[in-house]
């Protein structure tokens, strides 16, 4: 596995041994997606109470609306497969990413608060971090049958 360009480390995928398997549970348990109308088109629809994203930031629901259960499911498997940053001192990774059936690549993304609360959104195809857990992905998580 090649390591990702760019100079970033808060967006790297910690290495595969970094939680075992029960550890991966207990942040399986503790993480909660949330949304962020920062990241949807029409943000009432996901009962959030912004009501215009930012135009500087990517929308989720672009191409489709995603459930609130497909999210969570995206966050959970992410987690499965080992496709997050480094766990903080607060034991929650910055960023957990997953890749949907479709072969759609999303970043979930919390704050420095500890709350364990996350907000996702599509990377773009031109996205070097796109091709790199893609390929982390096939390595850990397709290959594995997962």
């Amino acid at each position: 596995m090649g390591v990702r360009p760019g100079n970033n480390p808060k967006r790297r995928i910690a290495p595969p041994s970094c939680l075992n398997g029960e550890e991966k549970t207990r942040l399986k348990q503790s993480v909660r997606y949330v949304g962020s109308g920062h990241h949807k088109r029409d943000p009432a629809t996901y009962g959030l109470l912004r009501s215009n994203p930012r135009p500087t930031k990517s929308l989720c629901d672009l191409e489709r609306m995603i459930p609130l259960d497909e999210a969570r499911e995206l966050v959970e498997s992410g987690i499965k497969c080992g496709l997050f940053s480094e766990p903080r001192v607060d034991g929650f990774p910055k960023f957990i990413w997953s890749v949907s059936d479709s072969g759609e690549v999303f970043e979930a993304k919390t704050d420095a608060n500890g709350t364990g609360e996350y907000h996702g959104y599509p990377l773009e195809d031109e996205d070097a971090m796109c091709r790199y857990v893609k390929s982390v992905w096939m390595e850990r998580c397709q290959n594995a049958g997962q």
